[in-house]
C-alpha cells in the first residue's frame, strides 16, 4: 500500500469515481516549448501523436455518453494534425459538447497557426492558458527565454477576439509555482494577476487556476537535481487536507492517452497507471454504464492534489 492509500485509510476515506463530467484527452506530447515544470516531458522532439483513427474511436464512444465536456491537452494539443478535426466533430454532436483547449499561448504566434485564434473563437472553445507569473523573469525562467513576451502578445490577441470579455469565450490562466513550494491563496493571486496584467498590458481574463506541481516527469527530475525531491514530497504529505477529496478531478474526469488508453487522471497517465480489467484496455472497451463507483488508482504523487487548498485542472479545490 502506498503512503497516500495509507493516509486515506487513516481518515476512513474511500476514494471512488462519481459520474464522469469531463473527458480529458491528451492528443500527444509534441510541444513548441520545453518547460521545467512539465509533468508530461513534452517538447519539440516528441513524436507521440494521436491518429485520426483514434480520434474517431474516442468521439464515437463520447456519443454514447452524456459527458458534456471534452478537455484537450498535450503537449501543445494544437500541434496535432487532427486538432481542428477533433473540435469540429465534437461540436457537430447532438447535443454539441463544450470544448476546452489547454493552451501554452505561444503556439498561437507560431508560423502556420496564425488563423488558430479565430478558429477557436468561431467554435467557442474555452481556453485555459499557462501563465505562471505576471513578471517576465519568472515566466522565462520556467518556460524559456522570450516566452513571457509571446504570452502577452497572444493574450492581447485573444482579448481582441472577445476572449475574457464575452460569456461564450472564457479565458482562464493557470499559475504553477516556479519552485518546490505550494501555490499561495488562489483568490489573492487572481486579484494580483488581474491588476498587473491589466495595468501594464491592458489584458483581461476570467479566472486564475492555481495548480500544484506534482513530483513526476520533468519537475521530478528538477527536484532530484536540486536534491529537493524528498523535502518537497514531505511538504505535500505534511499539508494533506482531507476536505479536498470530494473535489479531486479523478472523481469526475476520465483521462485518455494519445493511443486511447484510459486513466483516472493526467498524472496517472504520465506514470502509466492504466485502468485494467484483466489487462490494460482502451476507452472504446469501457462500458459507460460501469464507470461510477470504480476504485481510483493512487500513488504518492496524489498528495500533490490534496495538499493545502488542493489542486485540480480547475485550480484550488477548497
Amino acid at each position: 500500500m502506498n503512503r497516500f492509500a495509507q493516509k486515506l485509510t487513516e481518515h476512513s476515506i474511500l476514494l471512488r469515481r462519481a459520474s464522469p463530467e469531463i473527458l480529458q484527452v491528451n492528443l500527444g506530447k509534441l510541444c513548441n516549448l520545453t518547460c521545467t515544470h512539465c509533468h508530461v516531458n513534452a517538447g519539440p522532439k516528441r513524436r507521440e501523436i494521436m491518429t485520426r483513427q483514434t480520434v474517431d474511436r474516442i468521439i464515437d464512444w463520447l456519443t454514447k455518453t452524456e459527458i458534456p465536456i471534452a478537455d484537450l491537452t498535450g503537449g501543445a494539443p494544437e500541434m496535432i494534425p487532427d486538432f481542428r478535426y477533433f473540435i469540429k466533430r465534437v461540436k457537430a454532436l447532438t447535443p454539441p459538447r463544450h470544448v476546452i483547449d489547454r493552451c501554452n499561448l505561444t503556439i498561437l504566434l507560431e508560423p502556420g497557426y496564425e488563423d488558430l485564434p479565430e478558429f477557436l473563437a468561431t467554435y467557442k472553445v474555452e481556453i485555459i492558458a499557462s501563465m505562471p507569473c505576471y513578471s517576465a523573469e519568472n515566466v522565462n525562467a520556467q518556460r524559456g527565454e522570450g516566452v513571457f513576451d509571446g504570452s502577452i502578445k497572444a493574450l492581447q490577441l485573444l482579448n481582441s477576439l472577445g476572449y475574457g470579455k464575452v460569456a461564450e469565450l472564457p479565458l482562464h490562466l493557470v499559475y504553477n509555482p516556479v519552485g518546490a513550494f505550494l501555490p499561495g491563496p488562489q483568490a489573492e493571486m487572481e486579484t494580483d494577476f488581474k491588476r498587473e496584467l491589466f495595468s501594464h498590458f491592458g489584458i483581461v481574463f476570467n479566472k486564475l487556476y492555481a495548480i500544484t506541481n506534482l513530483p513526476i516527469g520533468r519537475f521530478a527530475a528538477y527536484l532530484r537535481h536540486s536534491n529537493k525531491l524528498e523535502e518537497y514530497m514531505q511538504l505535500l504529505i505534511d499539508n494533506f487536507n482531507p476536505t479536498t477529496i470530494d473535489g479531486l478531478m479523478c472523481r469526475n474526469t476520465i483521462s485518455v492517452g494519445w493511443r486511447g488508453q484510459v486513466y483516472d487522471c493526467d498524472f496517472n497517465q504520465q506514470l502509466d497507471m492504466q485502468w485494467e480489467n484483466g489487462k490494460p484496455f482502451f476507452l472504446w472497451d469501457v462500458d459507460p454504464a460501469k464507470i461510477d463507483n470504480r476504485e481510483i488508482m493512487t500513488g504518492d504523487h496524489c498528495f500533490g492534489c490534496t495538499a493545502g487548498a488542493g489542486s485540480s485542472c480547475g485550480g484550488a479545490i477548497v
